[in-house]
């Protein structure tokens, strides 16, 4: 089910606040996110946000063990037992195949224009999609 979207007309990045912001208010207790969102500074931002939330990503090349000790914990969960950490960064997947079938459902763009139409179609596609889920499960 997806608990979170968000949309921008300007950036990504206000876009991802705004899921963010949802997923804050839904009450999260793991994060599994893209590799563009795995530096330290991401994992300091959910951490001021979510608390204890376990984080799971995947570090960028030219990271360093310096940083909070949520990173730390993270780094050292990756390298101690992978298996269990790429197993655990990988349910993201389901996500990911969610987005696909939306977009295969209802198509591949949002035709309207006005910020507030754009957010109630996603908002639309968001509940027509954990709709769908919940009748088949």
């Amino acid at each position: 089910m997806y608990i979170g979207y968000g949309s921008s007309l300007k950036s990504e990045k206000e876009a991802y606040l705004s899921a963010i912001k949802m997923a804050k208010a839904t009450g999260v207790n793991s994060i599994r996110l893209d590799r563009y969102y795995s530096g330290q500074s991401c994992v300091k931002f959910i951490e001021e946000n979510f608390g204890d939330a376990k984080i799971y990503l995947i570090p960028k090349k030219n990271a360093t063990i310096t940083g909070s000790w949520e990173w730390k914990r993270m780094l050292y969960a990756f390298l101690n037992n992978p298996n269990k950490y790429l197993h655990e960064y990988f349910k993201r997947n389901q996500s990911e195949s969610g987005f696909s079938e939306d977009k295969r459902r209802f198509g591949r763009k949002i035709p309207q224009r006005k910020k507030d139409t754009i957010n109630t179609a996603g908002f639309c596609t968001t509940i027509w999609h954990n709709l769908f889920w919940i009748a088949t499960n």
